[in-house]
């Protein structure tokens, strides 16, 4: 483990909003169990050659390094859903993160996944279980919402026992309801206390 208090790293990419409020709620769930949370993005891809983005987004989180993947002490993962799976974005960087799958870096850390969609049934637990496998393949220990979170079943909107999830609607104009809400801070705590039963 590096030299840094431990944290956990919210990694996400958001199109329209949902993605990015839903990513504030876990991390506010990190910092209720007492570790600090860490938000950061991914730069969208470009279907004209390799787009140059900036190094520092307009607004909202900093871009993400591989080092905020490996010196962190869990993660959690958000992306909109695409057909079913999760956003280029996200896949781009993540396809880009072999020399820590290399030297083992995630191996043994607490993970978690988030997702937005704009229709009740549009793709949420596949799009959750996509952003699973590379975690899986990282060696992280991927933790999913249990029913003793009691808003699971009562939700109408989002919300899955692999992960927190929204409904956006059509026009991605619906906000995050309470229990979305209480879900991805549910997360948030379960990845903190996790990462930190297993610091010591």
């Amino acid at each position: 483990m590096p030299e840094t208090s431990p944290h956990v790293l919210v990694l996400y990419y958001s199109r329209f909003g949902a993605t990015a409020e839903m990513a504030r709620q876990v991390a506010r769930g990190v910092e209720e169990a007492g570790l600090e949370a860490r938000l950061r993005t991914v730069p969208a891809v470009s279907t004209v050659c390799e787009a140059v983005e900036d190094s520092i987004p307009d607004s909202g989180a900093p871009y993400a390094e591989l080092d905020d993947l490996r010196d962190c002490a869990a993660l959690a993962l958000g992306s909109p859903t695409r057909f079913g799976n999760m956003a280029a974005a996200m896949k781009y960087f993540l396809d880009g993160t072999s020399p820590l799958w290399l030297s083992g870096a995630l191996a043994g850390k607490p993970a978690g996944v988030f997702t937005s969609t704009s229709s009740l049934h549009g793709g949420q637990e596949t799009t959750l279980t996509s952003m699973m496998l590379p975690l899986l393949h990282h060696g992280m220990l991927v933790l999913g919402l249990p029913y003793s979170e009691t808003d699971l079943l009562h939700t109408d909107a989002g919300g899955t026992p692999y992960g927190p999830s929204h409904l956006a609607g059509i026009d991605n104009d619906k906000p995050v309801t309470d229990i979305e809400k209480r879900l991805c801070r549910a997360l948030g705590r379960r990845l903190a206390e996790t990462a930190a039963t297993l610091n010591r």
